[in-house]
Formats: C-alpha cells, structure tokens, sequence
C-alpha cells in the first residue's frame, strides 16, 4: 500500500503539487513583478493601462489577496503531507482529514467562481473567449479544481476508506 492511499495519483499530483504552486505563484507574482496594480489590471480583461498606480487601500487589499493566495498553497501543500507523514497506514484517517480540507476548499471554490462570475461586465460574463489567463484562472481551472474534489469525494480513480462507507465497512483508525 503507498504511504498516501487516501490521495493517489492525479489527486496527489494536482493537491500536492500542483494546486499549491498555482497558488503560491499568484502571491510572488502580486508582491514582487509584475506587481499588485498589473494583477488588478487583470482580474477583468479591460484595455486600461495597468502601469496606472492603485490607490494605498486599492494596493494593500491586492496584497492581502496575494498573503491569502500564499496561505492556500502553504495549507494544502503543508497540512497534506503532515496527513502522509503522520498517519502513514491509517487510510481512513488519512481521508477523514483530508476530507474536511477539501470540503472547506470545494466550498471555497463554489464561491469563488460565482463571485467571479457575477462580478464580470455583461459584455465578458457569457464570452470566455474574451477573458485573459487571469479570469480564466479564476473560473475555468476552478471548476476544473472543483471537479475533482467532487470527483475525489465520488471516490472515482481511488478506493473511499471512509467517506461513502457505512461506518460498519470504514476501515478501522488505530
């Protein structure tokens, strides 16, 4: 059995690996270059110029955005493989844990694409076409991270030690 049963393969590639690089990336993008007002520029596709200077409230929220950024991929990449380290031959508790991150993480998601949906112009809500990495990177690959923890919780590409059992068939934690 791998020391990780509870994440195997592409789940353990892209929630231990993957989804916290993207995550960090953001961060280091806000505060060092291309910089906060280039990120604002980006969160809706517009033809402004994103060398225009943010106000200081403006500046310190993208910043905090980019802190909150860190803290996701920080979470997901540490917390993770403490579960692995810590509970090596407990799958249950391994899922059981996991679990309630990624259902807190799920929950996020859901709100994250509806916030960034609804806040897009009318004229680039119903035309992806249109937006930029950055617009994309908040709706198209959420989703596409929320289907795989809808997919994780399914128990599709793995086995379920605890969630989707009757508490008679869980695998027992020690």
């Amino acid at each position: 059995m791998s020391d990780f049963p509870a994440l195997p393969g592409a789940y353990k590639a892209l929630f231990l690996y993957i989804e916290p690089a993207s995550t960090i990336l953001p961060a280091i993008l806000i505060w060092f270059t291309p910089g906060a007002a280039w990120f604002h520029h980006e969160l809706i596709p517009a033809p402004q110029d994103p060398s225009i200077g943010l106000e200081a409230r403006t500046r310190m929220a993208i910043w905090q955005l980019g802190n909150c950024y860190l803290l996701l991929g920080m979470l997901s990449s540490l917390v993770f493989r403490a579960i692995r380290d810590a509970l090596p031959s407990n799958p249950a508790a391994q899922e059981r844990i996991l679990g309630a991150s990624l259902l807190a993480m799920a929950i996020a998601d859901a709100t994250h694409i509806a916030a960034s949906f609804i806040a897009l112009p009318d004229s680039l809500r119903y035309h992806p076409e249109l937006w930029n990495p950055t617009t994309h990177g908040n709706i198209s690959v959420v989703i596409v991270l929320l289907l795989f923890r809808v997919g994780w919780f399914l128990g599709v590409g793995r086995t379920r030690y605890y969630f989707g059992q009757r508490s008679s068939e869980r695998v027992k934690t020690a």
